[in-house]
């Protein structure tokens, strides 16, 4: 039997509550309002449509802001402390099994659809499907959500609509209001847009079918982009009707507001609004937060962490449960891996 590593070795660092850098992304759909969302400086002056805030993705690796372990990506603090990260689940993963993204979405993002996880024929190797789910953070008169299906609508119905230029004739829309929390199952057809901020969790994949892109051209290469309706209308879930916003649960009212947004087989999420001290975090489980208004900051082991608007923090399993210190009034919301 080998061995444990020492907990204080290079190679398996004490974790501790971790807060991580944004990735932005340029998209032609973009704006520049995640410039007053999180504190990093959004680069050039071009339309910015995403900022990534935790990803475990060869392509946009998430590092650790600061502390000991600063400038580790999370794909090394998985190979390296899984046990300290991942606790009872650890084994389950071989990478951080969701993507958490801030989207600026000022003209409309395409009318796109996702494959589910038994969609393999669709997924390129090691991909997953892709659920997911917003909470709306800023909207006006011309957002607008699109996502499902009109009753009777077919994938011939479909196909016709996108050689006549009105696909999303055939999805039900709603004007989101701040603080709408949407569910999208893989295989739902969505898209959102006209001025509209949302916090986006979802399934660790970046596997996107565009049904159609309401004639965007990218101003970088002069061109539309590319269609993938063939694999759009396979992948879509024709059953799948209308979807609204979701009905959240609440769970506590003192010291803090607790409601549950979403519970499904890839993640939880729960919402926190209060201003005097309350729980993060579980004992033998990861927690994520995702600090949406206000600041305040995680204690632990003696220790404190800032966490300000737009800032998000790993609270590994090894950390457990933490108090949240807000100073004055703090929305968070709270990610866990269903177990």
């Amino acid at each position: 039997m080998s061995l444990p590593t020492p907990a204080d070795s290079p190679a398996q660092a004490r974790l501790y509550p971790m807060r991580f850098e944004p990735i932005y992304e340029y998209r032609l759909w973009g704006g520049r309002r995640l410039a007053h969302l999180l504190s990093a400086p959004l680069p050039g002056d071009g339309p910015i449509g995403e900022a990534w805030v935790l990803s475990d993705r060869d392509d946009h690796a998430s590092r650790v802001a600061d502390g000991p372990l600063k400038g580790r990506t999370i794909a090394q603090l998985m190979e390296q402390s899984p046990e300290q990260l991942l606790g009872r689940l650890a084994g389950r993963f071989n990478r951080f099994p969701l993507l958490l993204k801030f989207l600026d979405v000022r003209e409309m993002l395409s009318l796109q659809v996702h494959p589910a996880d038994a969609r393999k024929d669709l997924l390129p190797a090691g991909e997953t499907g892709k659920t997911e789910a917003w909470v709306v953070l800023e909207a006006g008169p011309k957002s607008r959500i699109y996502a499902g299906l009109k009753p009777g609508i077919t994938a011939a119905d479909l196909r016709r609509a996108v050689a006549d230029g009105v696909a999303a004739d055939n999805v039900p829309s709603f004007i989101p209001k701040q603080g709408d929390s949407v569910f999208i199952p893989a295989g739902t057809v969505h898209s959102l847009g006209g001025d509209v901020v949302v916090f986006e969790i979802q399934e660790n994949s970046d596997v996107t079918f565009r049904l159609d892109d309401w004639g965007h051209v990218d101003p970088k290469s002069g061109r539309p982009r590319a269609l993938q309706v063939d694999q759009a209308l396979s992948a879509i879930d024709m059953a799948q009707g209308e979807i609204a916003p979701v009905a959240p649960v609440v769970e506590e009212t003192t010291p803090v507001e607790r409601e549950r947004l979403f519970e499904c087989d890839h993640f939880w999420l729960w919402r926190l609004r209060g201003q005097s001290p309350f729980a993060v975090g579980a004992a033998g489980a990861p927690r994520v937060l995702v600090c949406i208004e206000g600041t305040g900051r995680v204690e632990h082991g003696g220790e404190t962490y800032a966490a300000a608007k737009g800032d998000v923090l790993l609270l590994p399993a090894a950390v457990g449960v933490c108090a949240f210190r807000p100073s004055g009034g703090v929305t968070v919301l709270e990610v866990a891996l269903p177990e």
